[in-house]
């Protein structure tokens, strides 16, 4: 155990990426879940008395099924960052480097998991519209989709930073160290001794005859 987690997590990254990548797929998966379960309900309670009204909430029953499929993504952009499923089975990948992925994973999960279920909430009041004006279905399918951009924000973010991270899967990121000056007590003492008896200059004039 001691030398897994050496390996996953100390050595390599390896382990933090795949976390992150879960976490992706967890949060879009059951925020997805949670949205279709919102909307479905709706759905089917506005069937049960106009099912030919079928056709037309179906698609806004499963738009907060997008999201599970975004978080996906992320894992699929993840994997493949670190170079997991490569032909050389080569990992590039750094200790830090896969804890920025696994807060990757997180942050876009967190906004996939809120949105999806945000979007069946919104799916269902717009459910509700179409049964009782059935023409205006078309416009009904806006209101869901506007909480949908932010999701897609959230993806887009997330293939932008995992490229940042790992930029080149045989070029492992390198951390420019800064040079630091370090004073020791006893050099600062030195010096603080020096100015204190350091004589002091002036300008001094007399009158002479």
């Amino acid at each position: 155990m001691a030398e897994f987690l050496y390996v996953y997590f100390l050595e390599t990254g390896l382990g933090w990426a795949v976390i992150g990548a879960m976490l992706a797929v967890m949060f879009g998966g059951m925020g997805s879940a949670q949205g279709i379960r919102i909307s479905a309900a709706q759905g089917a309670g506005v069937m049960s008395e106009k099912p030919e009204l079928f056709g037309k909430l179906l698609v806004l029953i499963a738009l907060p099924g997008t999201q599970g499929f975004y978080g996906f993504v992320c894992a699929f952009l993840i994997a493949g960052a670190v170079g997991l499923g490569g032909a050389n089975g080569i990992v590039y990948i750094s200790p830090v480097q896969g804890l920025g992925l696994l807060a990757v994973g997180f942050c876009a999960g967190m906004v996939l998991w809120r949105s999806a279920v945000y979007q069946g909430e919104t799916s269902a009041a717009c459910i509700s519209l179409t049964a009782k004006k059935p023409e205006e279905s078309g416009r009904a399918i806006i209101l869901p989709a506007l909480v949908e951009t932010y999701a897609v924000v959230a993806l887009l973010a997330a293939i932008l930073v995992i490229g940042w991270i790992c930029p080149a899967m045989d070029q492992p990121l390198r951390f420019i160290e800064p040079e630091i000056e370090t004073i020791t007590r006893q050099k600062a003492m030195e010096i603080e001794k020096g100015e204190t008896t350091q004589p002091a200059t002036g300008v001094t004039g007399g009158a002479t005859d």
